[in-house]
């Protein structure tokens, strides 16, 4: 099954550890990429710039407004797709991402057609 791993993390946060432990972090991250792409079961991903917008179409007419602006702090900083055997499969690969500490992680699976899961 293909599932969406989404990252959320608060920038701030991000941005106030020392050089040093970030370079730990993202030490992690490529160990754990490298593992999923030995294994096949990466599929995508990619970091997200932290601004967005967002378009609503009313009566016809577009409106764009920035954001969307929670109240949270934390931001969608990227995704990851993976093909696994299970959703316990995912749900680990989750678990072991570095912004599951001090952020979240979001696991979805991805859906082929109306109905149904890949």
């Amino acid at each position: 099954m293909k599932y969406i791993l989404l990252i959320r993390n608060n920038a701030e946060f991000q941005e106030s550890l020392a050089e040093r432990e970030r370079d730990a972090v993202m030490a992690e991250v490529d160990k754990i990429m490298a593992e999923l792409t030995e294994t096949g079961e990466f599929l995508g991903g990619q970091a997200l710039a932290p601004a967005s917008k967002t378009v609503r179409v009313r009566d016809g007419v577009p409106l764009t407004i920035d954001g969307p602006f929670a109240e949270a702090k934390e931001q969608l900083a990227g995704y990851l797709i993976v093909d696994v055997r299970t959703e316990e499969r995912a749900l680990e690969i989750a678990a072991r991402w570095p912004d599951a500490r001090f952020g979240a992680m979001e696991v979805r699976a991805i859906i082929d057609q109306v109905g149904e899961e890949m």
